[in-house]
């Protein structure tokens, strides 16, 4: 596998409208990015994955665009997009935009020509059917945030298709000139010097809705291959697609150099470990951490040289790991530094997502008046309508609502944590004083230095980037690994647990790399690892 930019770095995941707001309109926008780039080169990163800052009328936070080159006002100008590009360049941070084309919003101009006639030239840039002899939907296709994925359009008697919300309905893949206008706007922003991107529900793009396809239909490598040819083929740039199905075969198809298609992508097998099979992200179980070792493992010994993996805890639309599958009481620190230490230790591109690296923590809600995210208000609905415990589904909203990951950042321990001066478009966890940026700066055991040494030695040690990768056999709770690469091993252990777990190895320690207590480790031999130890040694 030939080496890039991107297999040596770590991305940090910015979503704008909690990030940082310079203006006092309780939204964060462009200008408060710019302005906090010192504090993310001072991290280390080397590269933003920026959540979308296009034209959009908000149904979906960002993910309903109205015009790919346009900036939403309440983020800012183009100018300062531009700024915002040159200023990061200069600090060797590059910038991979989110790219959001399975779907456009409702506003778009594309849509609005669409519904006017069957016969306008942009009706078939979108998907659309008959009703059914009885005039039902077409299909029984679900959409994401709940009910049908068919609205039906009065003017024209015919349904267009939505996997999410109404106001998102799908784009035709089909149709090659919305292909090709895709392709030019993809050129457009890597013209303007960014990184690469990040392409949202990419493996929904192949779809055959009214055969019942909908990810990894027929056609989506095609798709892909004929992007890459367009647009960022003739660039060394990141590309990491958002393909939830995948498996490790499947990962192969899109990631390997040979086939021209992707840098990488988000696979989700380890997210879906703490849901009751067969059921609903919302339908929750306990995580067992045998299954998480299995999952992790697999995903780090298959794709070989046939693909590169992507490693991530959290982003926006997942909760907080702490609080998800560690301990945000007790052993928040611990357990933050543990879940760091463990998968920034792995062979792959590591994803910071914002206010990971000072250990924020989900917010309970108590009403679902409180809750801003469509997903969850829609769920909450439906269920509510299905019979389900009113307790039960604040519990799972709790649980895994995405409002727990979009929480504005505190900056400080002022008032709405530095992160505004006028009042937060939603509100900030009540335990910001504690948990802020300007207080983990100020500790120099914080988990905020831990993550920074972690991104010092992926820069610092290739065996972290190249490395070959080995299970040990442990306790259920005890995630261990070796990494071997040129003669030397790094042995990785973590405790993931709030109980102490015995480990124990023949290997002897030539000397610590990290660790996330003060503990002196001078034997591997029948150690008693505390709740939440983690730590890596190099082996003679």
């Amino acid at each position: 596998m030939s080496k890039h930019w991107w297999q040596e770095i770590v991305v940090y995941q910015i979503y704008p409208r909690s990030f940082k707001d310079s203006n006092g309109d309780g939204i964060g926008d462009i200008r408060g990015i710019i302005e906090k780039l010192d504090y993310l080169q001072n991290l280390g990163i080397g590269a933003i994955w920026l959540s979308p800052v296009y034209q959009s009328p908000n149904d979906d936070n960002g993910y309903d665009i109205s015009d790919y080159e346009a900036i939403m006002e309440e983020f800012g100008t183009m100018e300062e997009m531009e700024e915002f590009l040159f200023e990061a360049n200069k600090r060797n941070i590059k910038i991979v935009m989110d790219l959001v084309v399975n779907h456009t919003s409702d506003e778009h101009q594309w849509f609005i020509e669409a519904k006017k006639s069957k016969e306008n030239p942009y009706r078939d840039y979108y998907v659309w059917a008959d009703p059914t002899s009885d005039g039902s939907v077409p299909n029984d296709l679900k959409s994401t945030f709940s009910g049908p994925a068919w609205k039906f359009d009065e003017a024209s008697g015919q349904y267009y298709l939505h996997l999410f919300s109404q106001k998102q309905p799908d784009l035709n893949w089909e149709n090659q000139k919305v292909r090709q206008a895709i392709y030019d706007m993809m050129n457009f922003w890597i013209d303007k010097g960014i990184g690469g991107f990040r392409m949202d529900v990419i493996d929904l793009v192949g779809k055959k809705p009214l055969e019942g396809i909908t990810g990894n239909g027929p056609k989506l490598h095609d798709y892909l291959q004929e992007m890459n040819q367009a647009t960022f083929g003739k660039h060394d740039l990141l590309t990491v697609g958002e393909t939830w199905g995948a498996t490790p075969e499947i990962a192969k198809l899109y990631s390997n150099p040979e086939r021209q298609e992707l840098s990488m992508v988000f696979q989700f097998e380890h997210i879906g470990l703490d849901q009751q099979e067969g059921k609903e992200k919302w339908d929750l179980r306990p995580i067992k951490m045998s299954e998480l070792k299995e999952v992790l493992t697999k995903w780090q010994t298959e794709l070989g040289d046939e693909g590169w993996n992507s490693l991530f805890w959290n982003n926006h639309d997942l909760p907080r790991i702490i609080s998800r599958w560690g301990n945000d009481q007790e052993y928040r620190i611990q357990s933050a530094k543990s879940f760091a230490i463990l998968l920034h230790m792995m062979k792959g591109t590591p994803y910071i997502y914002q206010g990971e690296e000072i250990g924020m923590t989900n917010t309970a809600i108590k009403d679902i008046r409180e809750a801003a995210d469509i997903e969850t208000v829609n769920m909450y609905s439906e269920r509510l309508a299905n019979g389900f415990n009113k307790a039960e589904i604040i519990e799972s909203i709790n649980a895994k609502g995405r409002d727990n990951a979009r929480r504005p950042i505190a900056w400080d321990m002022s008032e709405n944590g530095g992160f505004t001066t006028g009042k937060p478009w939603l509100a900030l966890n009540e335990n910001f004083r504690d948990i802020n940026v300007e207080a983990a700066l100020k500790d120099p055991n914080s988990i905020f230095y831990t993550y920074k040494d972690l991104i010092q030695l992926r820069k610092d040690h290739p065996i972290i980037v190249w490395g070959s990768f080995k299970l040990l056999d442990t306790a259920d709770n005890v995630f261990s690994y070796y990494r071997e690469y040129e003669g030397e091993r790094w042995l990785v252990v973590a405790n993931l647990s709030d109980e102490p777990n015995e480990f124990s190895s023949e290997d002897s320690i030539d000397h610590i790399i990290i660790q996330n207590s003060e503990d002196e480790i001078n034997s591997l031999g029948n150690i008693i690892l505390k709740p939440w130890q983690a730590f890596v040694v190099k082996t003679k």
